[in-house]
């Protein structure tokens, strides 16, 4: 009885180590952090008022759903050039999300990307380790935790190098911030002398009045983007719930009191996340929600096993200049 006993804890054991091995090869060190110390996650399928998915995302999923609108909010200071405030979202008089925002005078404030490709780091350790002012995500990332659009970090260029953006793109050169709309230029030009930089898509809000997002209104999401206001000063904002879909959103950033020129997508979903560590004030927030489409059936991202945050391969970190 012992020997098959430990026959069958030997297989057992094997098995386990030819799934990471397995799981080394698809997606690398990536992947076995997101499984064996995140728990992983799968797709289930869902319908549009299933009670797995929040009241937020149902009330986005009805076809009669009428346009969000922007309830009362104030900007407060936590700091010379830096301004924090939360902006609710309402549909029908139901509040169904709110914007959690940042502020930031790049005159006081310095942006850096920030890459660790193994997803070892969750919002937590980031602003830990890096003591930042405010760290959100950045932009989209392959299965090996490699940034998927080009960036810049330190003056170095990563990620892919043969890419075609038409959206938009964070640029930081010479203490100067902006968003760039890569409409007719070419990102290799504006990166190349950025000091940090990202590219990211969609382009949500821009000064072309010709700019148009479209997106399937059943992907919805956690957001973050980042954005910039008429007087130059950079704009983050996280979503703490999932009501809208890209277009969505382009729209009620368009119609929101915020004086934005410009406003770029982040990756969003669980990754969706935002840090700030100011004198007298804190914000610790990320994503729980994601939907997608399969063959028109909709799918709801779930968590595999226990309650961890995701790693975050690349983040936009903001520290006060010295």
């Amino acid at each position: 009885m012992r020997k098959f006993v430990l026959i069958g804890l030997g297989l057992i054991v094997a098995a386990a180590v030819l799934a990471a091995a397995a799981m080394y090869l698809y997606a690398g060190s990536y992947g076995l952090n997101a499984v064996l110390n995140r728990g992983g996650s799968f797709w289930a399928d869902v319908s549009a008022d299933d009670p797995k998915l929040s009241q937020s995302m149902r009330i986005a999923l009805k076809g009669s759903a009428p346009e969000a609108t922007s309830g009362t909010f104030e900007w407060r200071a936590a700091g010379r050039g830096f301004d924090v405030a939360e902006l609710p979202v309402f549909v029908d008089r139901t509040e169904v999300d709110r914007l959690m925002l940042a502020r930031i005078d790049p005159a006081h404030f310095e942006f850096k990307v920030l890459t660790s490709p193994p997803g070892d780091r969750e919002l937590d350790d980031w602003m830990q380790k890096t003591g930042a002012d405010l760290v959100v995500n950045g932009s989209y990332y392959d299965r090996y935790g490699n940034p998927d659009t080009p960036v810049v970090s330190a003056g170095v260029q990563l990620g892919p190098k043969d890419y075609t953006a038409t959206h938009g793109a964070f640029v930081v050169e010479g203490g100067k911030a902006e968003i760039r709309d890569l409409k007719e230029t070419d990102w290799r030009s504006v990166l190349k002398t950025a000091d940090e930089g990202l590219v990211s898509y969609p382009l949500l809000v821009s000064t072309d009045p010709d700019r148009q997002t479209k997106s399937n209104p059943k992907w919805l999401a956690n957001r973050s983007f980042i954005a910039q206001d008429s007087k130059g000063r950079i704009i983050i904002g996280t979503t703490k719930e999932a009501y809208f879909s890209l277009q969505r959103l382009a729209s009620f950033l368009k119609a929101a009191p915020l004086d934005l020129a410009f406003a770029l997508n982040l990756d969003g979903g669980p990754v969706a996340c935002q840090g700030i560590d100011r004198p007298g004030y804190m914000r610790n927030v990320c994503g729980d929600w994601e939907t997608a489409t399969e063959d028109d059936q909709m799918q709801l991202l779930q968590r595999g096993i226990g309650n961890r945050r995701w790693g975050l391969p690349i983040v936009l970190a903001v520290f006060e200049k010295q």
